[in-house]
């Protein structure tokens, strides 16, 4: 297995027998000409949904599950301790990223994914049957650090796919990841204290009076136990031979036209991805952005749940369910039919950049919207949810692009554990900030500059005006197209 099988792979593609990494080579290389395998399509969908449902399913009905924990000493400090639990998981997420993206391109994608999954269903479960806000915080830490299936997930789509389809790939984790944030709060605010909204079904004094919150994380690791069952069949994409890189890269190289009378000279660069600028860039802008994001939504929910005297909507989980729901849908609908037209018209960054100018005002409009009632604040602030969750899913996808681009295949996933190790790290400090900037801004009804809730949607535009900002040059920079092979 030396020098002679990079050799021969020059002249015809070498598959090894036992390597599951060449088998799916080879069915892709069978499946030339042909359209894209909606099967793959179904398993990037399934399995990138089962890690995001969780991560936001609980923010709708935290506010109330912190304040049944008798934690708190006013009602103002609901939302810092609130923060606290949603942060946990990002913590978590942050402390084990490269180490689980270290075990993927050792053991297998496969191994990584199905232990994340299987996390979901023990721990996303025991969440909810949570007593105590230190057993709610240790059970999202527990769920965080355990469940790194995402950053190898997105090797996984690139792996799985031919080269014309790992685009589609790639945006179907995008797409199944920003829906899942949105579907779980919408199973969050549906099916917490189901005795309350659904008496005829769920009798008072039972097990779902004592545990109210239990529902929605148990559909939730229902749905990640099926597809744990499912992973079974899913195929392995890293290839357990020691010329697997060698043989593959040349075979490709020679499928990209390098080929001549002469001597084909393979360029693979191991460079430092730390200094690679382009992706650097486009990380520590996604950071930004996904810091924003998260506060976003834990302050979106404890502002539609909390009172109308502290500057709220006074919501109930089901009405913040309603609301997320519409939401969900739309995106869905934006992203399979609009968002490739916009983004091959504009660019990721020409798009981004007009997507976070138009969400500044947008958000500032919130407590507006607040003053409003009935039937006409449903729908205004249906539109305005519809409208601030496609702008962001819109930025994050282009900044996902930027960055898989950035790199050569060969170290995707290491880049993509760089970038999950610092959005993860932003993401645990948005929860507790959001959270405990909305119980200031509460506690400031009567202020003369940006009274109640005005100061902390402020304070999130300041966070997406920074991001904005940074996706100007000199600082955000696209990598340019460049040839590593070479003839000789």
């Amino acid at each position: 297995m030396g020098e002679g099988n990079v050799k021969q792979s020059l002249l015809e593609r070498k598959y090894y027998e036992d390597c599951p990494g060449c088998k799916v080579d080879q069915a892709k290389e069978l499946s030339e000409g042909q359209g894209v395998s909606v099967r793959n399509l179904l398993i990037i969908w399934m399995v990138v949904l089962c890690a995001a449902l969780p991560i936001s399913s609980l923010f709708p009905f935290l506010y109330f599950m912190v304040r049944d924990f008798h934690i708190a000493k006013t009602e103002a400090d609901i939302s810092s301790y609130a923060g606290y639990v949603g942060s946990a998981f990002m913590l978590g997420r942050c402390l084990t990223s490269v180490l689980w993206g270290i075990v993927a391109d050792r053991f297998g994608r496969k191994p990584v994914i199905v232990i994340g999954i299987i996390t979901v269903v023990i721990f996303n479960t025991l969440f909810g049957l949570s007593t105590s806000f230190w057993m709610a915080v240790i059970m999202r830490f527990l769920l965080g650090s355990l469940n790194g299936l995402l950053g190898p997930v997105k090797a996984y789509a690139t792996e799985l796919f031919r080269e014309e389809h790992q685009a589609l790939g790639l945006s179907t984790v995008s797409a199944a990841w920003g829906i899942g944030l949105i579907i779980g709060p919408a199973l969050g605010g549906y099916l917490a204290q189901p005795v309350e909204k659904y008496p005829h079904i769920f009798p008072k004094d039972s097990f779902w009076d004592k545990f109210p919150y239990f529902l929605p994380n148990f559909i939730i690791s229902a749905i990640a136990f099926v597809v744990a069952i499912g992973c079974i069949w899913i195929p392995e994409t890293l290839h357990n031979h020691n010329c697997s890189n060698a043989s593959i890269d040349d075979a490709k190289a020679l499928e990209n036209g390098s080929r001549g009378a002469g001597t084909v000279k393979i360029i693979q660069k191991n460079e430092n991805l730390l200094l690679n600028w382009p992706l650097m860039s486009s990380i520590i802008v996604y950071c930004v952005f996904a810091l924003h994001d998260i506060a976003y939504q834990e302050v979106f929910s404890l502002w539609a749940v909390s009172p109308q005297r502290l500057g709220g909507l006074n919501f109930t989980t089901d009405d913040v369910g309603n609301v997320l729901s519409i939401s969900g849908l739309a995106l869905i609908i934006y992203q399979l039919t609009i968002y490739p037209s916009v983004e091959k018209a504009s660019g990721p960054i020409g798009i981004g950049r007009i997507s976070g100018m138009l969400a500044i005002p947008l958000l500032q409009s919130y407590p507006f919207i607040a003053l409003l009632s009935g039937f006409a604040l449903y729908v205004v602030l249906s539109i305005a949810s519809i409208l601030k969750n496609i702008l962001s899913v819109t930025i994050n996808t282009g900044l996902f692009l930027l960055q898989n681009r950035a790199v050569e295949q060969h170290q995707r996933g290491a880049a993509n554990g760089i970038s999950m190790t610092g959005m993860s790290l932003f993401k645990a400090i948005g929860p507790a900030t959001g959270g405990a900037i909305l119980t200031w801004s509460q506690k400031r009804m009567d202020a003369s500059f940006l009274p109640g809730t005005h100061m902390v949607f402020f304070v999130l535009n300041i966070v997406e005006g920074l991001g904005l900002l940074m996706m100007f040059k000199p600082f955000l920079v696209e990598k340019k197209k460049t040839h590593t092979n070479q003839l000789h």
